[in-house]
């Protein structure tokens, strides 16, 4: 394993002068340690992974020294049209270094929604002309893979990308602490204690759909432990940001049964276009729920940036017919009967404390097992 001082410390004599991203699991050591290390505007956690693409970009153009996005490589889909259409050799031609976590790569066990994209990443670096190389785990050897990655994306004008093997990084000497007792989420209840006490007040013969990480996989230890109906839950396992836009799909022809969309704060950020076009087109019977807890829980706490944003003030300018917030279990039977009340769409706010359980489980359904089974739920309960 290499220290992810030691390789910010190569990646900074080779001029790299600015790091942004979205964080992943297998780059947690090397994400905290630049996110505690970096200077204000040294460090910046995008948004998406388009977004990082676009501010390395403006990086180069104004300082000549190229920038590091970092990203999982199921965010790849996300930089293609930035990578292709912006930073090629064939258009503006801009050195940027990728380093890119890679998840489901062959022969490593993994969650069914990494396996196709990590079997493809290298075929789809390739269909972009990227050059790229995976980085070696000894620290002499990374280090001399950076030097040549960068010399070589300056010397051609072209993004380089490393790729990141799991069990690449040592724990990094800086690590994201808890929260302390005088810190914003400090009294706040977890997100499993809020989500438990918005599901009993949904009651049964909701649709749910609930955003990719903890949340869908707390959702799916109530309803293990409750033995309350999960026919009707579409656990979104892959996707990040796109759970609102699966249940404003199924809203639309669902218009005489309530659907709850699940969101996260992060999830919510990735595409924040997707509320003014819910906004536009969802039916009375649609609910947003979003769990704000600040960070990327999933991938190892980063913070995002949603304290810049009052979340309900946000989607009442997008045209919802009603938003609101709470910070506590005992406000959402009340906060849910407002929102039925007023009508879809209708955001609420959950502020909740980051975490989770150690032993959370997962899922045990294929995603396509779960498809079928919600397609079915959905068909067999349809309002006639």
């Amino acid at each position: 394993m290499i220290r992810p001082e030691d390789l910010a410390a190569g990646l900074a004599a080779a001029g790299v002068s600015l790091y942004c991203g979205v964080p992943d699991s297998l780059l947690k050591e090397f994400n905290a340690c630049v996110g505690g290390a970096m200077p204000p505007g040294g460090h910046v956690i995008a948004a998406n992974e388009g977004n990082a693409v676009g501010l390395a970009i403006g990086h180069y153009l104004r300082t000549g020294s190229p920038a590091l996005v970092y990203l999982q490589n199921s965010g790849l889909g996300n930089t293609v049209n930035p990578l292709a259409s912006l930073a090629d050799p064939e258009v503006y031609g801009i050195p940027m270094l990728l380093l890119i976590g890679w998840r489901g790569q062959p022969g490593v066990p993994d969650e069914p929604q990494h396996r196709k994209q990590g079997r493809i990443t290298p075929a789809l670096l390739d269909a972009l002309e990227l050059p790229w190389a995976v980085l070696p785990r000894e620290t002499a050897a990374a280090g001399e893979a950076v030097q040549k990655a960068v010399a070589h994306s300056v010397a051609a004008g072209t993004p380089y990308v490393l790729l990141v093997e799991k069990g690449t990084f040592a724990p990094a000497a800086t690590e994201a602490g808890e929260p302390s007792a005088d810190e914003p989420a400090a009294g706040l209840p977890s997100r499993e204690e809020a989500l438990v006490t918005l599901a009993d007040e949904l009651g049964p013969g909701r649709v749910v759909v609930s955003s990719t990480g903890m949340l869908s996989r707390e959702l799916f230890e109530y309803r293990e432990r409750t033995a309350s109906g999960a026919a009707l839950d579409f656990l979104t396992v892959g996707g990040m940001g796109h759970a609102s836009s699966i249940a404003l799909g199924i809203a639309l022809r669902e218009p005489e049964r309530e659907v709850w969309c699940l969101d996260g704060d992060g999830s919510l950020l990735m595409h924040l276009g997707a509320l003014a076009v819910t906004a536009r087109h969802a039916p009375r019977t649609f609910f947003h729920v979003v769990f704000n807890n600040g960070v990327h829980d999933s991938v190892g706490g980063q913070p995002t940036s949603i304290d810049q944003v009052n979340v309900p003030a946000l989607a009442r300018s997008c045209g919802y017919r009603h938003a609101a917030g709470v910070s506590s279990p005992q406000a959402l039977p009340a906060a849910v009967a407002e929102l039925r009340e007023a009508g879809g769409p209708a955001l609420l706010e959950i502020r909740v404390r980051p975490g989770s359980r150690a032993d959370l489980g997962r899922p045990r359904a294929t995603p396509a097992e779960s498809r079928t089974a919600t397609m079915r739920a959905l068909a067999e309960r349809a309002a006639p």
